[in-house]
Formats: C-alpha cells, sequence, structure tokens
C-alpha cells in the first residue's frame, strides 16, 4: 500500500522540494541582522514554524497526483495556521493590530484575483455552451491539420494573446480549444497543454498587461510602457524551444473525425465579441482610468449576463417549444444534476454558474497568496530579497545572479510576492537588469505547473491529465528555453545594461 502512494520517483521529488526549502531557510535566517525589514520575526519559534508548515503543505500539494488530497486542501489549513503564527508573533512584541493590518492587504489582493478569474471562467462556460470550441475543433479538422499541427497553432495563438488579455485568461482558453481537438489522447493533451502555459507566460512577459508582475513593474514606473517590447525576442526564444522539444514526443495522425457538421449556436460569435471587448475594457480601466483591471472584467460579465437574458428571450419567441433547459443553459446557468452536466431545473440563477466554477483552484489561489503573504510579514521575502542583491549577492552571483535566482524562486513560490520583495528592496539597477527580473520573473514560473496561475488553472481544468508530475518531465526542456532566453536578452540588450533608472520615478 505504501509503494502504490508513494512511488519512488514521487518520494524522490517531494525530498528534494523539502531539501531545497529547508536549505533556502537557513539562508534566510541566517541573513536575519541586515535589517531587511522593520520588525524581523523569522528566527522566532513563530517563524520557524510557519516556514515547516508551509513546506509540508506544498510538498502534500506536489503529491497531489498519488495522494488524491485536492491542492487547496492543505494550502488553506496552512494559510490559516501561518497566520495564527503571525498574529501570536506579533502580539507577542506588542503590536497586536499589525497582523490585522497585513492580512487585509493579502485579501484584498485576492479579491481582485478571484473576480477576474470568475468572470473569464463564465465567458469561458459561455463560449463552450455556444459550441464556439467544438466548432474551431470542428475548423481544424475539417483543415486537414495534424495533432503536430493543433500544437503549433494553440502554442502559437497563447503567446500571441496573453500580451493583450492576460496569460491567465489565454491559458484557459488556449487549453479548452487544446482538449476539445485532442480529447481521448492524453499524450496530445499533456503536451499541448505544457506548450500552451510556456507560451502564455512567455508572451505575458513583454507586455505590461500580460502579467501581473509586469504590471506591478509598470504601475511602479521603472520600466515605461514601450521599454518592455525589448523583451519580446527573448520571451519568444523561451517558448519555442521547449516546444520544438516537445513536438517530436506528440503522437502522430489527425483529430478524430467530427460525424456531425458543428455550428456556433446562436448569440455565439456576439459572445466572442463581448469577450474581446471585456478585455479591453480590463486594459482600459487601468491605462486610462487607473481603476483595477478587475473592475473592467466584472463590468463585462454584467453585460454577458444582460446578454444572456435578451438571448433566451429571442431564443424563446423564435422557437415556444425549445425546452426552457436549453435557454437556462445559454443565460450561463445549468443546473448540474446528472453525470452529463445537463439541467434539470427552470429556474433563473446565477449562483448555478457560480457552482461551476473550478473552485479548488481558486482556493488555491487564497491558500498560496496568504502563505507566503504570512512568511512575508514575517519578514521572509524582503530578507531573502536584500541577502541576493546587497553586496556580491547570493554566492557571489551579482545583481545577473540574482535576477536569474528570481525566476526559480518565482516556479517554486508565487512570483507575485517575489517581485513585490524585489519591488520593495528596490535595488539600484540599470534598465536592462530591471527588464531581466521582469522577464525571469515572468517567465521562471514556467519550470514548475505551480509555478504560475495559468498553469495552476489548468491543472484543475485537465485534472487528472495534465498535473504536476506531467509538466516536471518537461521541466528541463523548459529551463532550456529559460537559459536560452536570458542569454539572447544579455545580448540583444547588452546596450541597455548601463541605462540607468531614474529612482525619482519609483515615488510615482
Amino acid at each position: 500500500m505504501y509503494k502504490q502512494l508513494f512511488p519512488k520517483s514521487t518520494l524522490r521529488s517531494i525530498f528534494m522540494f523539502l531539501f531545497i526549502s529547508l536549505l533556502i531557510f537557513p539562508f534566510a535566517s541566517a541573513m536575519a541582522s541586515t535589517g531587511a525589514t522593520a520588525v524581523d520575526l523569522t528566527t522566532s519559534v513563530y517563524g520557524i514554524i510557519a516556514v515547516l508548515v508551509f513546506v509540508l503543505a506544498y510538498s502534500l500539494v506536489i503529491g497531489e497526483e498519488f495522494l488524491h488530497l485536492r491542492k487547496s486542501k492543505p494550502v488553506l489549513v496552512a494559510a490559516g495556521i501561518i497566520w495564527i503564527l503571525v498574529g501570536m508573533a506579533f502580539n507577542s512584541i506588542g503590536e497586536p493590530h499589525a497582523a490585522g493590518i497585513a492580512v487585509k492587504h493579502n485579501i484584498e489582493e485576492y479579491a481582485e484575483l478571484l473576480l477576474f478569474l470568475l468572470a473569464a471562467m463564465t465567458y469561458i462556460n459561455a463560449l463552450e455552451e455556444r459550441n464556439v470550441f467544438d466548432a474551431l475543433r470542428g475548423w481544424l479538422v475539417s483543415k486537414g491539420f495534424s495533432l503536430k499541427m493543433v500544437f503549433w497553432i494553440t502554442g502559437m495563438l497563447a503567446f500571441v494573446i496573453s500580451p493583450i488579455a492576460d496569460n491567465l485568461t489565454t491559458a484557459l482558453l488556449m487549453a479548452a480549444v487544446a482538449m476539445a481537438v485532442g480529447a481521448g489522447n492524453t499524450a496530445f493533451v499533456v503536451l499541448a497543454c505544457i506548450n500552451i502555459v510556456v507560451a502564455a507566460n512567455a508572451g505575458g512577459a513583454f507586455s505590461p498587461f500580460g502579467d501581473i508582475t509586469t504590471l506591478m513593474v509598470w504601475q511602479k514606473g521603472i520600466v515605461q510602457f514601450e521599454q518592455f517590447f525589448a523583451l519580446l525576442v527573448p520571451s519568444l526564444v523561451n517558448w519555442l524551444i521547449p516546444a520544438a522539444i516537445m513536438s517530436f514526443s506528440l503522437p502522430k495522425g489527425k483529430p478524430a473525425p467530427i460525424d456531425a457538421e458543428i455550428t456556433v449556436k446562436k448569440g455565439g460569435y456576439i459572445m466572442i465579441g463581448l469577450f474581446l471587448f471585456t478585455i479591453s475594457m480590463a486594459v482600459s480601466f487601468h491605462n486610462f482610468l487607473h481603476l483595477p483591471p478587475v473592475l473592467g472584467m466584472m463590468t463585462g460579465l454584467g453585460i454577458l449576463k444582460v446578454f444572456a437574458y435578451f438571448l433566451k428571450k429571442a431564443e424563446h419567441s423564435s422557437d415556444p417549444s425549445i425546452d426552457e433547459i436549453a435557454l437556462n443553459e445559454s443565460a450561463l446557468n445549468i443546473e448540474q444534476t446528472d453525470s452529463g452536466g445537463h439541467g434539470t431545473e427552470k429556474n433563473y440563477d446565477i449562483f448555478n454558474i457560480l457552482a461551476r466554477a473550478e473552485w479548488d483552484t481558486l482556493m488555491f489561489f487564497y491558500g498560496v497568496i496568504l502563505c507566503v503573504g504570512g512568511l512575508g510579514t514575517l519578514g521572509y521575502l524582503a530578507m531573502i530579497s536584500e541577502a541576493m542583491y546587497v553586496g556580491e549577492g547570493f554566492m557571489g552571483t551579482g545583481i545577473t545572479g540574482a535576477n536569474i535566482i528570481v525566476g526559480v524562486l518565482s516556479a517554486i513560490v508565487d512570483n507575485i510576492p517575489v517581485m513585490f520583495a524585489v519591488l520593495t528592496m528596490n535595488p539600484d539597477m540599470s534598465l536592462g537588469q530591471w527588464l531581466l527580473v521582469t522577464l525571469t520573473a515572468g517567465v521562471g514560473g514556467s519550470l514548475l505547473s505551480i509555478g504560475s496561475a495559468a498553469g495552476v488553472a489548468l491543472m484543475g481544468q485537465a485534472r487528472g491529465t495534465y498535473t504536476f508530475f506531467a509538466h516536471m518531465k518537461w521541466s528541463w526542456a523548459i529551463a532550456l528555453g529559460y537559459i536560452a532566453s536570458i542569454w539572447v536578452h544579455l545580448w540583444l540588450n547588452a546596450d541597455l545594461m548601463d541605462v540607468a533608472i531614474n529612482s525619482a520615478k519609483m515615488s510615482h
């Protein structure tokens, strides 16, 4: 029984993760005297226990494929325990309200992500119900594209769309297409999902709107809008190398033929336009009105619901014999009461579609953000950041080496808090170095499936097929792309390595 639950490969990976994490912890503790935070609680018993809790929880996340324990469960429990420890730690130094202020900031960050994802998932469910993805699959099949060609098309679209939308929404959209095309072909779906994650993260690295980390750098005024495009070629290299390597392992043949012609249901093309309009609103809200992008997404969700209402009435008036169930489905209110996911209820209720969201993924994000936020409140993130950038940096690697390590850390932890720690430290770096850390933080998360929002979301969307270990089998190829993209940036943008950043911009 033990060997069935924990194969040797699984134990080896878990032990390796524990070993790396335990290496990071004493390194951080050794730097406790550097004054990275105003209040340093990293060497306290509360800080030590918090790190151990986090390592244990992430170990269970890694073993989800074999333990069959949903990834959200351990991190949810760990988040609660860590913040209990944070509260006790600040109480012990006479600052009882500090923990509450800090956790509210983390919850606010999660709330924006939650609402953004709910809007994106609702649109994807709406397009799926209108046969948009099935029609695209039918088009790809009718054109005679092989599985390899579909692999390249979905990857290319992910790379092109993510700078405009964002890597998470793009990955969900392209994965839905890949899963529809390769239904039943596990080998293809796995490689297609990995390719989409890498392409979406790479595409998002050269645009302020493509990833949360690039958005953070842009908001700080460190890198101007047009300067991000210096990362276009390195980002393209980051995707093309692992994609080319994985393409040799793609199964041969073409997608299964479709017996019946699939057409997009009424209103499907309008929903595509509404989705693009919603994305443009999210971008415009931030770019021109300086409002959170999630406000644009939620406004677009409201427009979609209004359109679904009129669509339901139009379909009913054109054919009164149409079953009310189909009308409710077109209004995005599918009551999953049987194995096929078809509804039996005839009432209009927005909570039905909310119940269909991938809540395990959404709760996992909550747990990760609060776990890492708690460790940051105790002082670990800022401490590691200072240890990497002060003097000769970590193990004498200097600023360039530190920025490369940031990408590796973002794959293990999360790129958002890692980048936040770097921005908080505000090391004295040139424009080229700031672009480098933006690149590595954006694409480094592709090294592991849990390293980026796109990877985590796809693990939920393709549950049981695209898993942590399925992704990790190709981490070596992704790492080659990671190294090559860094080399291309250092060579192509060498003239930017000595361009100074106006520190005054940091105050905006």
